[in-house]
């Protein structure tokens, strides 16, 4: 029969030999994280990147603008997939979350092979539109994602938001093999058109400086809205047979039937456009193949 001495030092032995299985099994939990990677949903379902053999080009000279919807109960994961059926060149997003818009980034590379640099033009810290945690709100605004690198980014806050702040962001870039001027925009809601002539006259100053612009954005307005005509004043939608006089002419880019959403182009030849209708978003996706001239 042990003594009470070797049942302790045995049952000490049984203490340290526990602790030490325990600790074998977590480095071994650790080893397989660090070999097959981590079992978030994103990579356990698609993996950490597409081999290069499915890495696809984007359309050089395609542009597009898309009010993404926020806060909308949809996935981001189709979202990317509604840009990569286009895979233009140059996206402005408005009504953009940055936590959906780096998601949305994530998916078109891992999951269609498209790459795209990003630029954020955020205008509020939005906890009911973003998510995020009560001191630390999701960033709300606009988005430009681009092929080429983008410089020379300004991000503007219109003085007069109306009922949410709004604002514009600018970015040079290229598309079509030419350097350019690319703005995106998100414009007061509908029935403030006091103010959007107001941030409508902001935003012409600024792009009145180049020759060559391209201006994307949801403006909350039919095209023969009076507020719109300094906009029209210095360019041209992308659809040719859309204009002030002609408003009848102009399709729509909205689920209530109205033409909202612009490509204004100037000193910028637009050659075919698409409206496209999704699921994912109370906007249609517009976008157009475009003809940059000059140096």
């Amino acid at each position: 029969m042990e003594t009470p001495d070797v049942l302790r030092i045995h049952g000490e032995e049984a203490t340290v030999l526990g602790k030490v299985t325990r600790l074998l099994a977590g480095a071994m939990t650790v080893a397989c994280l660090v070999l097959v990677g981590p079992s978030a949903p994103g990579d356990a379902l698609f993996g950490r990147s597409l081999p290069v053999s499915a890495v696809r080009d984007v359309v050089p000279n395609r542009v597009m603008t898309w009010n993404i919807c926020n806060p909308c109960d949809v996935s981001d994961v189709d979202r990317a997939a509604d840009i990569a059926e286009a895979a233009p060149q140059v996206i402005g997003m408005q009504e953009a979350c940055v936590r959906d818009v780096e998601r949305i980034r994530e998916y078109l590379e891992t999951l269609h092979g498209l790459v795209y640099h990003v630029e954020y033009g955020s205008v509020l810290q939005n906890w009911n539109r973003c998510g995020g945690v009560p001191w630390n709100p999701g960033g709300f605004g606009q988005a430009i994602l681009s092929a080429a690198p983008m410089t020379d980014r300004v991000r503007v806050e219109y003085p007069d938001g109306g009922s949410e702040d709004r604002g514009y962001l600018a970015v040079t870039t290229t598309v079509d093999g030419r350097t350019v001027r690319v703005f995106n925009t998100h414009l007061a809601q509908r029935r403030q058109e006091d103010v959007r002539t107001g941030q409508v006259k902001v935003l012409a100053a600024e792009v009145a400086r180049y020759d060559r612009a391209i201006v994307l954005g949801d403006f909350n307005a039919v095209p023969d809205s009076p507020e719109l005509a300094p906009m029209w004043a210095l360019a041209t939608d992308t659809d040719s047979r859309c204009r002030p006089s002609l408003s009848g002419n102009c399709e729509a880019t909205t689920d209530w039937n109205s033409k909202f959403d612009y490509v204004f182009l100037r000193g910028v030849a637009p050659i075919s456009h698409r409206v496209q209708p999704s699921p994912n978003s109370d906007h249609h996706a517009l976008y157009t193949d475009l003809n940059i001239v000059g140096q």
